[in-house]
C-alpha cells in the first residue's frame, strides 16, 4: 500500500449544549453521515411506547405488499388506547393501515399488520428483533408491535431509535406517510379522516416527520426528523416532559452552528497515480461541521499494488479522518487505457508526494 495525505479541513469536536434538560435520554444525529451532534444518556434503555410502530412500519413495508387487503380479525378486540377503530370482518389495505399506524398511532392497526405479515403474530415480533440486530440496535428488544407496556414491554435507547430513523429515511413511502398532516381513505365498511398526531409538523417549520408516543410508564417519547441548510437531522427523546420544545431546541441549536460541508466531490476529484493514471470516485461525501472548528479533517489515499485492470478497475481507497477517527471510506477506480501519464501530470504527482 502507498499512502498520501491530501488536504485538511478545519474541525473542532462538538461542544456541550445545555439541552434536553427535561429529558431522561436524547440524541441528535445527522441522517446522511450518522454523526452524533448531541447526546444525553443515549445508550440508556427505556420503554419506548408508540415509537415502536416505526419498526412495525419497516417490517410491514419490507415483508408485505402495500396493495394487499387484510381482513380484520378478533385480534383488535384486545386493543385499547389510541385506535383507528377497525371492526372485525372489515377489509382494508396495508397501504391504509400504515397511514393509520403512523398518523393516528393505531394500536388496532398494528396487531392487524402483525397478524397478516410473516407466518403469524409471533413471527412478526421475531422479524422486528432480527431487524433491530441487523441495524446495530444492540440495546433494543421488542415484545409487541404497538408499544403498550402493561402486559409486554419494548425497550430501546435514543441512539438505537436514531439508527431506526436513519434507516426509515431511506424509504420514500415512509417519508411520504410521516410528513402527511391529513389523510382520508375508505375500507369496505367505513370512511376514514385522519390528522397526524405529531404536532411538531405544525409547530416547527423545518420538521419533516416522525412518530410520537406515550404511556404512563414510558412517559412522552418522540422520534422526529427535520431539514434546513442542507442538513437532514433526526432527534430522539425518551421520557421527556416537553417533547416538542426539546426537539425544536435541538434542531435550532444545530442549524445555527453546523454546515454540511462537501469533503469529497465526485465531479471535481482529481488524483493521478504513476501506475494506474487518473483515478476517480463514484460518490461524493459531505459531513456536518462547525464553523469555528479548528482541528483537522484529513484524507489519505491508499493505492493497491499490481492490480490487473482487465479484471477490476478498483485500485485503492480514499479514507477520511476526523482527527484520529475514521469517518468515511470511498473506493478509488482507474479508467481503462489510463496508464500513460503526461509530463505535466508527473509534475503534479511530484508535488502531491511532497505535501
Amino acid at each position: 500500500m502507498k499512502y498520501l495525505l491530501l488536504f485538511i479541513l478545519f474541525f473542532f469536536p462538538s461542544c456541550c449544549f445545555a439541552l434536553c434538560e427535561n429529558t431522561h435520554s436524547c440524541i441528535l444525529m445527522d441522517i446522511d453521515s450518522g454523526r452524533i451532534l448531541y447526546s444525553k444518556n443515549s445508550n440508556e434503555k427505556r420503554l419506548i411506547a408508540s415509537t415502536t410502530k416505526m419498526m412495525t412500519f419497516l417490517i410491514a413495508y419490507e415483508n408485505g405488499n402495500l396493495n394487499d387487503v387484510y381482513e380484520v380479525g378478533e385480534e383488535v378486540l384486545d386493543m385499547y388506547g389510541t385506535s383507528i377503530y377497525l371492526s372485525v370482518g372489515e377489509k382494508i389495505s396495508l397501504h391504509d393501515l400504515l397511514y393509520g399506524l403512523i398518523l393516528r398511532s393505531g394500536n388496532d392497526a398494528s396487531v392487524v399488520i402483525a397478524s397478516n405479515i410473516g407466518k403469524n403474530y409471533d413471527d412478526f415480533i421475531y422479524l422486528m428483533n432480527e431487524k433491530a440486530q441487523d441495524l446495530g440496535m444492540k440495546n433494543t428488544i421488542f415484545s409487541n408491535p404497538h408499544g403498550l407496556d402493561e402486559k409486554t414491554e419494548n425497550y430501546s435507547t435514543s441512539y438505537d431509535m436514531a439508527l431506526l430513523s436513519r434507516e426509515l429515511s431511506k424509504i420514500p413511502f415512509y417519508l411520504e406517510v410521516t410528513s402527511t398532516k391529513h389523510y382520508t381513505t375508505t375500507s369496505d365498511m367505513k370512511a376514514y379522516d385522519w390528522y397526524n398526531r405529531n404536532k411538531l409538523l405544525t409547530q416547527y417549520k423545518y420538521a419533516t416527520g416522525g412518530k410520537n408516543g406515550y404511556t404512563p410508564r414510558a412517559g412522552k417519547t418522540l422520534v422526529s426528523t427535520a431539514f434546513n441548510n442542507n442538513l437532514s437531522l433526526t432527534a430522539v427523546s425518551l421520557y421527556d416532559s416537553d417533547t416538542y420544545d426539546t426537539h425544536i431546541s435541538l434542531y435550532e441549536d444545530a442549524f445555527s452552528k453546523y454546515a454540511n460541508y462537501l469533503i469529497l466531490n465526485k465531479n471535481s476529484f482529481f488524483y493521478k497515480d504513476k501506475n494506474y493514471g487518473k483515478l476517480y470516485i463514484k460518490n461524493s461525501f459531505s459531513y456536518p461541521v462547525l464553523e469555528k472548528e479548528k482541528e483537522l479533517v484529513t484524507m489519505t489515499i491508499q493505492i493497491m499494488n499490481n492490480v490487473d485492470l482487465n479484471e477490476s478497475n478498483k485500485v485503492g481507497t480514499v479514507i477520511v479522518y476526523l482527527d484520529k477517527d475514521e469517518i468515511h471510506r470511498e473506493d478509488l477506480y482507474a479508467k481503462e487505457n489510463n496508464k500513460k501519464i503526461s509530463f505535466f501530470d508527473k509534475i503534479l504527482l511530484f508535488f502531491q508526494k511532497l505535501f
